[in-house]
C-alpha cells in the first residue's frame, strides 16, 4: 500500500493561513485526479515551544517517522526573540531539516508574463527568465561550530563554514541531473578566491562534472553572482551553491520575478521531502487574510511531483496559478491598492483548477 501520508507543520506568523489554503486546494485536486492523503498536523518553531516547550519536539519527530512527505509554513516571530538562543524557533527548522536529511534544496524562479510590470527591472531583462537555484541545505555555516566569548577584554564571535567532499559531492550530482532536465547549463557560484571551503567545492564539482559532458558549466563569485541576477537574469539556468549563499540569491530571485510570496521550495533527500514557500512568518501581517498563498500552493505542487510522482496534479495547480495571474488578480503584495486576501485568492486558483 501506498505512503499517503503528509505532515503539515502550520508554524508561525502567517503560517497556519497559508497552509490551509495549499490544504483547499489539495482537497480540490485529490476529488480531480481521484487522489486520497491522509493529513496530519504537528507543532514546530514558536508554537511548539508554546506547546511543548521546544521548538522540534519528539511528538512532530514521531509523526515525521512514517510520513512521505511535509508541507510547511513558516517559523519565528519577536514574540520568541528573548528566550534562549538554542531553543528559539528557527533551530527547529535547522533540526527538522537535518533530521530529515534533506540535502537539495530547490528553489525556482520563474517571470510570469503577467507579472512583469511587478518587477525592479526593466521588462527587456525579464524575456525567458525561468532559473532554479539548488542550494544545499544541511551543511554550511548554518550548521557549523560556532561561539562567542570575551578575548582580551572585547567581545568575539566566529561561526565556522565547513563542508565535506562527500558533502559537495552529493549535492552536485543532483544540480547537474537537475540540468540535464532542463537546458543543459550549471553555475556554481562560491568564493573559491577567498574561502578555502569554495576551493573544495569548486573541486569536487569540477570532478563530477567528468560524468556529465553535455552540461555547460561555468563559475562565478557569489558577488558577481548576484549582479548578473539583476543584470542578465535570463542567463541562469541551473544555479548550484551552498546553503547561505543560496539563501541569500533566492531572495535576490524572488524580487526579480515580482515577490516573495510567489516563490515555492523543495528540499529533499533520501525518503522523505519538506515543502515550504522561501518566505518568513511575517508575523506583522499575520491574521489578515492579506498574505499570498501562491508560493505555498506552488510548494504543493512540488509536493506532488516530487514526493508522489504525480505530475498531473502538480502541473494542474502551476497552470491555475498562472491563469489566475494571467486573469489580473492580486494579493497585497503585487497590489496594495487593488487585491484579493489569502482565503479569496485561493478561491480564484480553485476556481481555474475546476
Amino acid at each position: 500500500m501506498q505512503n499517503n501520508k503528509i505532515v503539515l507543520l502550520k508554524g508561525d506568523g502567517i503560517g497556519p493561513e497559508i497552509i490551509d489554503a495549499a490544504v483547499t486546494v489539495l482537497r480540490e485536486i485529490e476529488k480531480i485526479e481521484d487522489l486520497s492523503f491522509e493529513l496530519v498536523t504537528a507543532p514546530i518553531g514558536g508554537e511548539a515551544i508554546d506547546q511543548c516547550g521546544h521548538p522540534f519536539p519528539k511528538e512532530t519527530e514521531i509523526e515525521l517517522e512514517d510520513a512521505k512527505a511535509v508541507l510547511l509554513g513558516a517559523v519565528g516571530g519577536p514574540k520568541w526573540d528573548q528566550i534562549e538562543p538554542d531553543i528559539r524557533p528557527e533551530k527547529g527548522l535547522l533540526a527538522l531539516r537535518k533530521k530529515l536529511g534533506v540535502y537539495a534544496n530547490l528553489r525556482p524562479a520563474k517571470c510570469y508574463s503577467s507579472l512583469v510590470d511587478q518587477s525592479p527591472l526593466k521588462p527587456e531583462y525579464l524575456q525567458d527568465v525561468d532559473l532554479i537555484i539548488v542550494r544545499e541545505l544541511i551543511g554550511g555555516i548554518y550548521f557549523g561550530n560556532r561561539d562567542t566569548f570575551v578575548e582580551n577584554g572585547e567581545r568575539v564571535a566566529f561561526d565556522e563554514e565547513r563542508y565535506s567532499e562527500s558533502e559537495i559531492k552529493r549535492i552536485a550530482i543532483y544540480a547537474f541531473e537537475t540540468a540535464k532536465k532542463r537546458r543543459n547549463k550549471l553555475t556554481l557560484v562560491d568564493k573559491a578566491n577567498v574561502l578555502d571551503s569554495s576551493k573544495l567545492w569548486r573541486t569536487v564539482v569540477k570532478e563530477v562534472a567528468t560524468d556529465y559532458p553535455e552540461v555547460e558549466l561555468d563559475f562565478l563569485y557569489v558577488d558577481n553572482a548576484a549582479m548578473q541576477l539583476i543584470k542578465s537574469p535570463a542567463s541562469f539556468d541551473v544555479i548550484l551553491t551552498n546553503n547561505i549563499f543560496g539563501d541569500i540569491l533566492s531572495d535576490e530571485a524572488s524580487q526579480v520575478v515580482g515577490s516573495i510570496g510567489l516563490l515555492p521550495s523543495a528540499s529533499l533527500g533520501k525518503d522523505i521531502g519538506l515543502y515550504e514557500p522561501i518566505h518568513g512568518s511575517a508575523p506583522d501581517i499575520a491574521g489578515q487574510n492579506i498574505a499570498n498563498p501562491i508560493g505555498t500552493i506552488l510548494s504543493l505542487a512540488m509536493l506532488l511531483r516530487f514526493s508522489f510522482n504525480e505530475e498531473k496534479a502538480a502541473r494542474k495547480i502551476e497552470e491555475a496559478v498562472e491563469a489566475t495571474l494571467l486573469a489580473g488578480y492580486r494579493c497585497k503584495d503585487l497590489d496594495p491598492n487593488n487585491y484579493l486576501g489569502t482565503k479569496e485568492m485561493t478561491e480564484k486558483i480553485i476556481e481555474q483548477l475546476s
